[in-house]
């Protein structure tokens, strides 16, 4: 549900079932909600703890001064990704004039402020020509917004965008000619080529935890099965995250009971599909490298496979170790 107000009316069904572990990650404010309400149900019932594992929900207050002991996060948050990008950015020279264009809720707000404050400590001679906020999944032409941007001179906007909102921004773009490049923070891609296709080609730069392509892909055999047997490529990385560390935190713990495995979690290191993951324990904030990818023409350079029989794919133009994006968190947990 996009609805927090549904989604925690959906909460007490999986209490009531006797559900134990949850994940989410369509909207930070969902998740905000969630993480509030696992809370409050957990410290009512002990006995009956729920584990919440946010596989998306990218706004870094979940992780700083609106973290619980209950919520892990295993996708990288809109401070870290911003992190990668604007260090991207900051390297290419002739990028000058930057737009900002985001949903209008905590996820949208949170890439706004902290793009912001990252470009002007990074490229101080970037111009922010433009700072939009427009209402989440409402807009059916985004036409007069492209138009905006294209008069601005921007040479790359930097945007959350998803969904439809994605999609209807970047064939918009296309059609009026913007020739500027987007700069997104990507999480779960499934159906990206096909609803943008061409209108996407060499135009989207995407901060991406796994891409099949890349030269350093540790292991690619998961996803590569993945497509054999369902016909699809894989795209939610932070999933596959979510299961495999599960399983190793209820091994170690013994038990499947949320608290001995989420004690379990904390801390954890153990080898992704691309590197090492670390669950920070202060915060519950997952590490993965990650990559800087761009949609690109299947066959073209360092672009072997094609996603969902588009004829495009992902290039890798960057890989990003988490040491680079470690960030401090101002999280003050409290701990059953």
């Amino acid at each position: 549900k996009s609805s927090p107000q549904e989604s925690v009316l959906l909460l007490k069904q999986v209490t009531d079932s006797g559900i134990r572990y949850l994940t989410q990650g369509a909207g930070s404010n969902v998740a905000h909600a969630l993480s509030e309400a696992v809370a409050k149900h957990n410290s009512r019932n002990p006995d009956a703890s729920v584990l919440y594992m946010n596989f998306a929900a990218q706004d870094p207050a979940l992780t700083n001064e609106k973290c619980n002991f209950w919520h892990f996060r295993f996708d990288a948050n809109v401070d870290m990704k911003l992190e990668v990008i604007t260090d991207y950015i900051a390297r290419h020279k002739d990028i000058k004039r930057v737009y900002l264009f985001n949903q209008d809720y905590a996820f949208g707000q949170a890439i706004s402020k902290a793009a912001r404050e990252m470009l002007a400590r990074k490229r101080p001679d970037i111009e922010i020509v433009g700072d939009d906020l427009h209402p989440l999944a409402k807009i059916k032409d985004f036409a007069p917004y492209v138009t905006k941007i294209n008069a601005s001179g921007a040479d790359a906007v930097v945007t959350g965008n998803w969904g439809t909102d994605l999609t209807l921004l970047i064939k918009a773009s296309e059609e009026s000619g913007l020739r500027a490049q987007f700069y997104l923070l990507g999480t779960g891609l499934k159906g990206v080529p096909t609803a943008i296709g061409k209108a996407g080609e060499n135009r989207l730069r995407i901060v991406m935890p796994f891409v099949r392509d890349a030269a350093d892909l540790r292991h690619p055999a998961f996803a590569d099965a993945f497509k054999k047997k369902y016909g699809e490529d894989w795209s939610f990385q932070s999933v596959r995250s979510i299961v495999r560390m599960l399983a190793a935190a209820m091994e170690k713990a013994k038990s499947a009971d949320p608290l001995p495995v989420a004690r379990a979690l904390e801390g954890m290191r153990m080898q992704g599909d691309n590197g090492e993951m670390w669950m920070r324990a202060e915060d519950h904030q997952l590490f993965v490298p990650l990559y800087v990818a761009t949609l690109a023409r299947a066959g073209s350079k360092g672009v072997v496979h094609d996603w969902e029989n588009t004829g495009f794919g992902f290039r890798a133009d960057a890989r990003i170790e988490a040491r680079d994006f470690t960030l401090p968190t101002t999280c003050r947990m409290s701990r059953p």
